[in-house]
């Protein structure tokens, strides 16, 4: 069934004439939702009513906001067969990833309503006969959210929540392949009583309508997720025009497997980083840093699991879905060439798959390359696909330095059985996330977010209380009275 949005701005769901069709990446004979194509006067109108709300909103008790982000995680609760069947038609994760991934949306929304209610700020004792000294955390104002296809459910809702629950009111700017489940959310908001003008929704290009969310005046803080060439240029656009911003962007991330691993788990542990929701995630892994001493054994491992998953439809909940879209596609397609012309060997996979179901989808076979020297392409590029770039060293401090020679510095894991291997990676890793004995894909909702050099501005954390942080600012109050 086709669904069809508008724009949502002021309270009502209204069109901008043109409109785009969104289709399933697995047969792009279905069309998923039919939406309208913003142009920047729709983001002026957008950032009008979120202005116009904001006293509203923002004067409203914390108690009462978190209560309409509680009703909002319960609609969403009540539709989470709907959203996650529209999340894999639309992006095509497996329906298995679509469901956790709806169901964390849900937490998310739970979680700030609860913290709602005591955000305020702190008392401390004063000095010199004053009555009082206290802190209070009041919202920004207006917040651009614009966010990406990827995870087309989970980054709306953990930027949305907070936002929200500090009191700030929120437009926001999904990307054009997915936008149908963030327009959900924007409904269950609506459904769940949210005053005209707290959440508004524009979706539209990003050269028109992102670029004027983050230079309008009325816009005082900017949340974007990407690339990292449009997520820095965000940042600037919004930092120049006096704006508080954050940007987090792309990755490079590594697994290093040492020798005291058990070789089958670690192959289980970076397969399913390297693969799952195609390998297009920003905490995708897709650089192997193992040790010589089980480097063939390895190898064979994570072979023997990339060839073991069935491609195909998400909706079937195949072990690998297809790639967003025929660009994305390509993308990768290209780096395989890329990685083969430098020297690199395909252990396995790299095809795009045609025949029968394949023909109407974006399909490619999971990719293993041996042979990798860390400063080929494949190992120091974000290739946000299924392609794993596995590379040999020599010893522990090879690893971490291999792993750390990169631009990008989001999420790394290590696999070893070997506490004081354990605890130096940790202390050694240049990343902002890093994980012991796990895949480096998956987060906590309520701990932050964020990477290190271009993964990320590194201003200020996503989820958590560290979402909070970055909506709002502190006032310092002196009584004397």
């Amino acid at each position: 069934m086709t669904q069809t949005y508008e724009n949502y701005i002021g309270g009502e769901w209204t069109g901008s004439g043109e409109t785009q069709d969104v289709t399933n990446p697995a047969d792009e004979t279905d069309v998923v939702s039919t939406v309208p194509v913003a142009s920047a006067a729709d983001a002026d109108e957008a950032v009008a009513a979120a202005a116009e709300a904001t006293d509203e909103w923002g004067g409203m008790p914390g108690p009462e906001r978190g209560a309409i982000l509680r009703e909002t995680g319960e609609i969403l609760k009540s539709r989470k067969d709907e959203l996650a069947e529209t999340l894999t038609r639309e992006e095509g994760k497996p329906l298995g990833e679509a469901e956790g991934e709806v169901q964390r949306a849900i937490d998310i929304f739970y979680y700030y309503a609860e913290k709602a209610r005591d955000f305020g700020g702190t008392v401390k004792q004063p000095s010199g006969g004053r009555a009082g000294l206290q802190t209070k955390k009041e919202p920004m104002g207006v917040a651009a959210l614009i966010t990406p296809w990827n995870y087309p459910i989970a980054i709306p809702a953990w930027k949305i929540a907070p936002a929200l629950a500090v009191g700030n009111t929120v437009v926001i700017k999904p990307a054009m392949q997915a936008p149908t489940v963030g327009a959900m959310i924007v409904e269950a908001l609506d459904e769940a009583g949210i005053p005209d003008g707290a959440i508004n929704l524009v979706c539209g290009p990003g050269s028109e309508v992102g670029e004027r969310l983050t230079t309008h005046d009325d816009v005082d803080v900017v949340s974007f997720t990407g690339s990292a060439a449009v997520g820095e240029h965000v940042y600037e656009q919004a930092t120049s025009n006096g704006k508080r911003a954050q940007a987090e962007m792309g990755g490079k991330n590594p697994t290093v497997v040492m020798p005291s691993a058990d070789v089958d788990k670690a192959a289980d542990i970076v397969g399913a980083g390297a693969f799952g929701g195609t390998g297009q995630a920003c905490t995708a892994t897709s650089r192997a840093i193992v040790h010589e001493d089980v480097y063939d054994e390895f190898l064979d491992a994570v072979v023997d699991y990339a060839e073991s998953l069935e491609i195909g439809n998400g909706l079937d909940r195949a072990g690998m879905g297809p790639h967003v879209s025929e660009d994305e596609l390509a993308g990768s397609l290209e780096y395989i060439d890329i990685a083969q012309s430098e020297g690199a060997t395909l252990e396995t996979g790299g095809e795009e798959l045609t025949g029968g179901e394949y023909d109407a989808g974006n399909f490619i076979s999971p990719a293993v390359f041996s042979d990798v020297e860390p400063d080929m392409r494949i190992a120091q590029e974000e290739v946000f696909g299924p392609v794993l770039a596995v590379i040999p060293v020599s010893d522990f401090d090879a690893g971490v330095e291999v792993a750390n020679d990169i631009d990008y510095g989001l999420s790394a894991s290590i696999v070893t059985d070997r506490i004081e291997e354990e605890n130096e990676f940790i202390e050694r890793s240049e990343s902002g996330v890093v994980k012991v004995n796990e895949k480096t894909t998956g987060l906590e909702l309520h701990v932050p977010f964020g990477g290190l050099k271009r993964s990320s501005t590194n201003t200020y954390r996503e989820q958590g209380d560290a979402g909070l942080e970055f909506f709002s600012y502190i006032k310092t109050v002196y009584r004397n009275s």
